[in-house]
């Protein structure tokens, strides 16, 4: 029997390269390792070739140097095999564009930014198949991410509150705003598929981040069941108070042995309004990055760990998303009690 497995993703990937703007003759190379999935690989390499673009497919060995399992959590430096290998990392710079299918990808790794640098534009892409399908992004969401980041820039001060406890006071000075948006359109533009968010990289935030029923932890993929408080300081989570999760995040942090694992690193607000934030709740933890908790419109997503604007490299990465939470800029409210404000 034929191996059709592929088939219905065809369609959604040349979907997905054509916002990243493949053209004929462009130079697209799909990257994977062996655990990546046969049907991504087969897909990205019909949507390309469909395109007119070149086409090339490198498996590279799996593996990688972070201390912990990172298998689709967002917290590893890339696979070993592309960081040591200057062939493997030249050929990406060579490329107008690499679809990287690998299991957790190059989001921290310095090694990104230098092959960046070279124009290349990179889309991230590990998602099960129906997450990506019912989260494929449209032209007009650079518009609204762009509106929300330009907002960043220009503000002073980014309020984060909550009828759970919340109160979190963030200096946006130097924070370096940033957006995801479903697709690499730009020279030297990486993203990741599916995403639509706006993130921030600050300093300094003082007060507390109180964890209700029902947010999610990630890497864990866990919802928290009792609330959590975290008594912030200068950027540093100081005091973990609460239920089991709580435990959990302080032993995370303990077991680690990194310095930065209690520093604040990025964070914003999701703009995705196709997500589902059930979703982690119905999938298999080796199934997903966790995209739909991350980009929920209107969440807030703080996280802890690795910080590029101030030169801190860690793997102690957590990804935290609160519903109900309103956030807002330099008084403009942008999110109120969960929800999308109206601009």
């Amino acid at each position: 029997m034929f191996d059709l497995s592929s088939v219905d993703l065809l369609d959604a990937f040349t979907r997905e390269l054509e916002l990243c703007k493949v053209r004929e003759d462009e130079h697209v190379v799909i990257l994977s390792e062996p655990g990546s999935r046969g049907d991504y690989v087969a897909a990205a390499f019909g949507a390309a070739k469909a395109l007119g673009a070149h086409v090339i497919s490198a498996t590279v060995p799996g593996g990688t140097p972070a201390p912990m399992d990172s298998t689709h959590t967002g917290a590893g430096p890339g696979l070993k095999s592309v960081l040591d290998d200057s062939t493997a990392q030249t050929l990406l710079k060579s490329a107008d564009l690499v679809v990287d299918l690998t299991q957790e990808g190059f989001i921290h790794a310095p090694v990104q930014q230098e092959i960046l640098k070279t124009g290349t534009r990179i889309i991230f892409v590990c998602d099960a198949p129906d997450v990506l399908i019912r989260n494929l992004p449209k032209p007009e969401d650079k518009q609204l991410v762009l509106r929300d980041s330009e907002l960043l820039k220009k503000s002073s001060v980014m309020r984060v509150v909550s009828s759970a406890g919340t109160d979190l006071t963030v200096q946006l000075t130097g924070s370096k705003p940033e957006f995801q948006v479903g697709f690499a359109d730009d020279p030297g533009r990486w993203d990741h598929w599916p995403s639509t968010m706006v993130l921030c990289w600050p300093e300094i935030s003082d007060g507390q981040l109180v964890l209700a029923e029902g947010d999610i932890l990630l890497p864990f993929k866990e919802y928290v069941r009792e609330p959590v408080t975290l008594e912030i300081a200068g950027g540093r989570i100081e005091k973990v108070s609460g239920g089991s999760e709580a435990k959990l995040l302080e032993t995370f942090f303990e077991d680690s042995n990194d310095q930065w694992a209690r520093s604040l690193s990025h964070m914003g607000w999701g703009l995705m309004k196709s997500a589902d934030w059930f979703a982690t709740a119905l999938y298999g933890k080796g199934d997903l990055m966790g995209m739909d908790a991350r980009a929920f419109a209107g969440n807030f997503l703080w996280s802890t760990g690795p910080h590029p604007i101030l030169a801190r490299e860690s793997y102690a990465h957590l990804d935290i998303a609160m519903r109900g939470c309103s956030i807002s800029v330099d008084g403009t409210d942008v999110v109120v009690d969960g929800a999308l404000t109206d601009r």
